[in-house]
């Protein structure tokens, strides 16, 4: 238990020295001591070779994984760090890099004109946070070998071996178990695709990737001459359909005298707006200021083209987000002097850098619409059925919120058993299947904070119906009624009546089917939610297990298996019972095993990569039969009980 000090005095002061810092607060330098941290590491140590391959001194970056999964190698053939001794430090550069925070040479100009790190603590916070660190420098015919541990070296820099050739530097290191835990490991396929992305950035680049943990080892090469161009028709390819005619490519614009910056984007028939842009090759996750100009190009450009033309359509008008609408891009600049929003450099904040995009691509892009007129055609007509698709949700969503109880409740369903609490931070909603279930939670639910709505059958597919169809179905109604915050343009967070929402189906295949037919519904139309963490799955056991006087709940076959090995004592039987159903278990048994905060199971809904996720619901919920298909006969091979 911590005590409270009676003094403070210069004793009570504690200066951190060397690496010290980075060891007691390393979320400030890597952004925590999750996956994300972890992999930092190693991008701060790739960035730096590909630094060499931007400004000229390399051509070639090779990254392996060694077999443990935690430890790994990056390896250029760049000018390789100095080697010579520093007389204010009196070591070795490369010690005094490593060792040091803020030291390097990107500071000055000349030694790097574009650099992915210029706050000079990359390399340094990496070797604070290593439990080991092996670098090898071949510079002037001679290899350079020296070890470092957690932020110290271990051994002096000394030459091996004899004349080499070449130039450059490998620098091999396993992150720290006592700062990121004994169980994390390197993600190879993430790796991966960080380096593919690089080698379409790149042009010219050769990015070798060997992976030592899969079997067979998997050992690649990644060259694309063609760019972020290149980059932009695969990446397309794997999201959607674009809308342009036949044969058709994407816009692509290249500059190199004073703005140095590629972009590259085409309009697809997706409903939302995708940007991946980097910044000296570092990708901005989080956007910032390349990405303001770019969006700010792109609408100006079609006003003007739409103008022009005279395209305007009668009875609507065409937002700005009408205009992105289904466009992806790749846009991928160069800063002599980037300032990142924290070390992570997830987002750019240069203000300069909005007019200097905006100023190159817009007249770049107009002239391309002009240049290529049945493209131009396409996307306006994209873009006018985009605005005429907002207007129709608009009145939709202002047709269901009329009958929805945002604040009154003798307008909510008949069906809804509500709580007395109107606190939203207390209150909790289930979303229960079936009349029968419905009862049971009725009678088992805390009166005062948690309301049981029950449905009936499968809901609508929200993926594949109307917007009208989605207001007009009454399943869903009811759904937007209780939830009190109404759908999609009209949707106000701060209105939502239950601080939680919970889907609680049976545990067989129609239930997940309709958790499933939900959750598409709640991310096409009430995505907040989900992004505010308020959505959950309701986690109900399948298995009852008696052991004596003792009784377990089982999730699943697997869980029960577990229960029955670890609890089962002598020559005693387990009693075994399997739920079909909600129904089938007594309010009791619901209260204890899903309902009770203090008990129950549920796992939160969250959206890790948007891009992924509206890929797969559209190819296994949208119109297209041949994704589904696809992937039935891809994976049949892995079903091995078919619940028909």
């Amino acid at each position: 238990m911590a005590t409270k000090k009676e003094t403070y005095t210069g004793a009570d002061i504690q200066v951190l020295e060397g690496l010290e810092p980075v060891r007691k607060r390393p979320a400030m330098y890597i952004g925590g001591t999750d996956s994300t941290g972890y992999h930092h590491l190693l991008w701060e140590i790739l960035d730096n070779s590909v630094d060499e391959v931007i400004n000229g001194y390399a051509t070639t970056v090779e990254v392996t994984l060694h077999k443990d999964g935690r430890t790994i190698t990056v390896t250029d053939n760049g000018r390789g760090i100095p080697v010579d001794i520093m007389p204010k430090y009196k070591k070795p550069a490369v010690e005094v890099i490593l060792t040091t925070l803020h030291s390097g040479g990107k500071f000055e100009q000349g030694n790097y004109i574009h650099s992915g790190g210029l706050h000079g603590v990359g390399s340094s916070v990496v070797n604070a946070l290593a439990r080991k660190m092996i670098v090898e420098i071949k510079r002037e015919h001679k290899k350079h070998v020296q070890t470092y541990a957690r932020g110290k070296a271990t051994t002096p820099l000394k030459v091996e071996g004899g004349p080499v050739r070449g130039t450059g530097t490998s620098t091999t290191f396993e992150p720290d178990p006592e700062i990121f835990g004994e169980k994390q490991k390197f993600d190879a396929e993430l790796i991966r695709e960080r380096l593919e992305a690089k080698s379409y950035l790149h042009k010219g680049m050769t990015v070798v990737w060997t992976d030592n943990t899969a079997h067979p080892h998997v050992h690649v090469t990644y060259k694309h001459d063609g760019g972020i161009a290149e980059y932009l028709t695969k990446w397309v390819a794997e999201r959607a359909k674009p809308v342009v005619p036949a044969g058709s490519t994407g816009f692509y614009h290249s500059r190199d005298n004073e703005v140095r910056l590629e972009a590259a984007l085409v309009w697809t028939e997706a409903t939302d707006e995708t940007i991946r842009s980097y910044v000296n090759g570092i990708p901005t996750a989080q956007g910032g200021t390349h990405e303001a100009g770019l969006r700010g190009a792109v609408v100006k450009a079609v006003r003007n083209y739409i103008e022009t033309h005279e395209l305007t359509p009668k009875g609507v008008t065409l937002t700005a987000e009408d205009i992105r609408e289904g466009m992806t891009a790749i846009l991928s600049v160069y800063v002599v002097e980037p300032q990142f929003q924290g070390q992570t450099k997830g987002r750019l904040n240069n203000p300069e850098v909005t007019g200097q995009v905006d100023g190159v691509l817009r007249p770049a892009l107009e002239k391309w619409l002009n240049d290529n007129k049945s493209i131009a055609e396409a996307v306006v007509a994209r873009i006018v059925l985009a605005a005429r698709a907002r207007e129709a949700s608009r009145a939709a969503s202002q047709a269901v919120s009329r009958k929805s109880a945002i604040s009154h409740r003798l307008n909510l369903p008949g069906k809804l058993a509500d709580c007395s609490s109107t606190d939203p931070g207390t209150s909790e909603l289930f979303i229960v299947e079936g009349d029968s279930a419905g009862g049971s939670a009725k009678q088992g639910r805390d009166r005062r904070t948690q309301a049981i709505l029950p449905l009936r059958g499968k809901v609508l597919n929200a993926e594949q119906a109307s917007t009208d169809k989605v207001a007009g179905n009454k399943e869903l109604q009811d759904i937007v009624s209780a939830l009190g915050c109404g759908i999609g343009s009209d949707f106000d967070i701060s209105k939502l009546r239950y601080g939680r929402v919970f889907l609680m189906m049976d545990a067989d295949s129609d239930g997940h089917h309709i958790a499933t037919l939900l959750l598409t519904f709640f991310f096409r139309h009430l995505r907040p939610l989900i992004e505010s963490g308020a959505v959950h799955i309701a986690q109900p056991p399948l298995y009852k297990v008696e052991l004596g006087k003792e009784t377990y709940w089982a999730l699943d076959e697997a869980d029960r298996d577990r229960i029955i090995r670890e609890k089962t004592k002598g020559n005693a039987k387990p009693n075994i019972m399997r739920f079909k159903g909600l129904g089938e278990m007594t309010a009791d048994e619901l209260k204890t095993t899903t309902l009770d905060p203090k008990n129950r199971k549920s796992l939160r809904v969250t959206i890790d990569n948007p891009l992924e996720t509206d890929r797969v619901i559209n190819d296994l919920l949208g119109k297209d039969v041949s994704a589904r298909f696809k992937f039935i006969m891809e994976r049949a091979g892995e079903v091995q009980e078919l619940d028909v």
